[in-house]
């Protein structure tokens, strides 16, 4: 499985530079930043989360239809929790409708306590990814994404995850607070019985050019065979956007 992805992935993204044209070449880089505090940081798939406040930096350099977007994610010990590095490829770009590819090699970081010690362990992950995200207008959309995880270190867990998320940005409230708004349903089935169906709303506000936001996100598990139980989860934050 793991090595019909790559040769997809390597297939598409050797098209797409064939299908690059001159002035395409010329396309400026653009670059995008984020970073947040969080109470009880929450990872890329909620289901998961830190258990105590975070912080997480995450960085988009797109040109044309690529784009790197590492996420690096640290208590605030600044002990390292978890490290993306997300390749993308746009294979349809329309103002209505996209389609993407990408790939993620990351590191998940876990605490082992010894009798005299605490050793930090970092297990590597591999991940594919397909989405698609549909814009009823310039500030609403809907995605479907799916993720195939794959653990590559002995002991690590793979698994599918399958997310529906729908989103609306820059709702006004007054004249100088805007508001977004988001809530993901999502499927998780990994190795070890943890299979899960979630949903997971969100909100962010922010004032009228300024680069700060406030923001809370829940979590809550519909139906699960996860021991203990995940709950009900939640998490507030502060972020800053470049």
């Amino acid at each position: 499985m793991r090595a019909f992805f790559s040769v997809f992935l390597i297939f598409i993204f050797t098209i797409s530079l064939s299908q690059e044209t001159t002035d395409g070449s010329k396309t400026k880089l653009k670059a995008d930043a984020n970073v947040s505090l969080n109470s009880n940081g929450v990872a890329s798939i909620p289901a998961f989360s830190l258990g105590k406040p975070a912080i997480i930096a995450s960085v988009s350099l797109t040109k044309n239809r690529f784009s790197y977007d590492p996420v690096l994610a640290y208590g605030v010990n600044i002990k390292p929790w978890f490290i993306d590095n997300w390749l993308h490829y746009k294979i349809i770009r329309k103002p209505s409708f996209e389609l993407r590819t990408g790939v993620n090699f990351s590191t998940f970081f876990t605490e082992y306590k010894l009798t005299e010690e605490t050793i930090l362990r970092g297990d590597r992950y591999l991940a594919f990814e397909v989405a698609a995200t549909y814009k009823f207008q310039s500030n609403t959309s809907l995605t479907l994404m799916y993720w195939n995880d794959n653990g590559l270190e002995p002991g690590t867990i793979s698994g599918h995850f399958l997310d529906l998320v729908g989103e609306k940005t820059g709702i006004k409230i007054g004249k100088s607070v805007l508001m977004s708004a988001n809530i993901q349903l999502f499927i998780i089935t990994y190795d070890g019985n943890n299979d899960g169906l979630f949903v997971s709303p969100k909100i962010s506000f922010a004032l009228r050019n300024v680069p700060f936001a406030l923001f809370w996100q829940g979590t809550q598990v519909l139906r699960s065979n996860i021991i203990p139980d995940p709950g009900f989860q939640w998490n507030v934050g502060l972020s800053y956007s470049l």
